[in-house]
């Protein structure tokens, strides 16, 4: 059987395991949080080396893909310093392939009933494929990274913005300690709402779970959410404050979907290779299992 472990700086209130089958055989998807105790986590990359078939990262990314270049989280490669067998993936590669489908799905599937073409995406240096999925759309766009990362009340309207953002501030804050970039442990679960207009401002609102929630408005009436790593209780909440639509860019596995560092993991661990996959054999194997997204019907 393989076995496919997300270690996350999350909260362990989020924990699941899932044992499935997939292309004839048997793998075990699990999910363990650690609060934000950065050293447990090393200690479990490390103690987990070798004896599971792939790693997930969970909480934070190691780096980011935005326009061609990769910038590394330095504070971030720490927790996998160790690791000399099992490979590591963060979910880049399915951010830059599942997601890069996500606009023309929406479309397919519920584009009629969404009206205008607005979309805000908390972090774009974190999501560029759905960036890049909902511009080649034809939405309008609202990058909320200076916003909801630096404070800064200036919100991002196009990609060559981005792009800017990306090369002048990427290289400095990928030294920044890991809690000034990233909310870890119970901090995840806080929300305190922040920019409120972008909110009203937008249509669809797309990104990390996490990242919509931790500054979301009390209501969302008739928006619809695009992300991934949905708990039950993450599907009632956004039901009770009037989200119309919730699509989920990973498939949901008893109830669930998990993180694209989770899915990553498993695509990697069923093929065997000992390495992460390049993208052009994720969308290989993504189309041999038929992963797409999903659309719920939460509100009228």
């Amino acid at each position: 059987m393989k076995r496919a472990v997300s270690i996350s700086l999350g909260s362990s209130s989020r924990d699941k395991q899932v044992r499935l089958t997939l292309m004839g055989e048997e793998i075990t998807i699990e999910r363990i949080g650690t609060d934000g105790d950065v050293q447990r986590a090393i200690q479990l990359y490390n103690e987990l080396d070798g004896k599971v078939d792939a790693f997930g990262v969970g909480g934070i990314d190691l780096g980011f893909n935005v326009a061609g270049r990769y910038y590394p989280l330095h504070s971030a490669k720490k927790l996998v310093a160790g690791v000399r067998q099992t490979p590591v993936v963060d979910g880049g590669g399915l951010k830059h392939t599942l997601e890069r489908r996500l606009a023309s799905f929406i479309e397919q599937q519920i584009g009629d009933q969404i009206q205008s073409k607005r979309v805000l995406i908390p972090s774009g240096v974190d999501r560029y494929g759905s960036v890049l999925s909902f511009a080649e759309a034809g939405y309008e766009l609202l990058i909320g990274d200076l916003g909801f990362a630096l404070g800064l009340p200036i919100p991002i309207r196009s990609l060559r913005s981005l792009h800017l953002l990306a090369r002048v501030l990427l290289p400095v804050l990928s030294h920044l300690p890991m809690d000034w970039l990233y909310p870890t442990g119970e901090k995840q679960e806080e929300i305190v709402p922040k920019f409120p207009s972008w909110y009203a401002w937008a249509t669809v609102i797309a990104g990390d779970c996490l990242y919509i929630k931790r500054h979301m408005p009390d209501r969302l009436d008739g928006k619809v959410i695009v992300t991934n790593t949905t708990t039950e209780a993450d599907v009632e909440l956004f039901r009770q404050r009037g989200v119309r639509y919730l699509v989920t860019s990973t498939p949901r596995l008893e109830g669930r979907s998990f993180g694209t560092n989770m899915m990553e993991a498993a695509l990697v661990a069923l093929a065997g290779k000992g390495r992460p996959l390049t993208h052009r054999e994720l969308e290989e194997m993504m189309d041999r299992l038929g992963m797409e997204p999903s659309v719920q019907r939460l509100n009228d």
